[in-house]
């Protein structure tokens, strides 16, 4: 993806991606915080949405923050109370609130954390995002459990039979070329 060579895309940054381009969120030069900077997520997301999409690939000619687990929150403030777009993939429940968003903001939480629930004193699954208190200024946002976690298992898919269909081009021409050179195929 970083040398602009044929690759699949990983399926959770393809599947953020597919979120923003489906719901019309504008990237062409809007600024862009990624909370997070894996090399299965928060890295290929960056650079997917800093990416020239002019070449017929996937990209969102955004300028791109980066901050990680370790940037100070008023840090981190000072950028996504700026961003049209804030996608948190760090691992840190409540990492966003609502005083870090500028209105209208789209927020797309793709952080899974297991935490005690003090009403069912049960574990529960959230995001990194405090999602009742940021999506009453968000002008999108993405809920955990339900938001990413579907599309990242739909783009799971599309890689599977982008995969399935490469296989069988190759083996196709292997056919081919064995029935050229007169060797018996089965």
């Amino acid at each position: 993806m970083c040398l602009d060579q044929y690759s699949m895309l990983p399926a959770t940054p393809w599947g953020v991606w597919e979120i923003i381009k489906r719901t019309g969120i504008p990237t062409l030069g809007k600024n862009v915080v990624v909370a997070g900077r894996s090399k299965n997520v928060g890295m290929p997301i960056a650079m997917l949405l800093h990416t020239d999409g002019a070449h017929g690939r996937p990209g969102g000619d955004a300028t791109v923050t980066i901050s990680h687990r370790y940037t100070p929150k008023e840090q981190l403030k000072k950028h996504t109370i700026l961003a049209d777009i804030v996608i948190s993939a760090a691992g840190i429940p409540n990492l966003i609130t609502a005083d870090m968003i500028k209105e209208g903001a789209a927020v797309i939480d793709v952080g899974i954390n297991r935490v005690h629930d003090p009403v069912t004193a049960k574990p529960k699954l959230v995001g990194d995002v405090d999602f009742e208190g940021v999506r009453q200024k968000a002008g999108y946002i993405t809920p955990v459990p339900g938001g990413v976690g579907p599309m990242t298992v739909a783009m799971l898919m599309k890689n599977t039979i982008i995969a399935a269909k490469k296989v069988l081009r190759l083996e196709e021409r292997e056919v081919l070329k064995s029935k050229e050179l007169g060797v018996a195929t089965n």
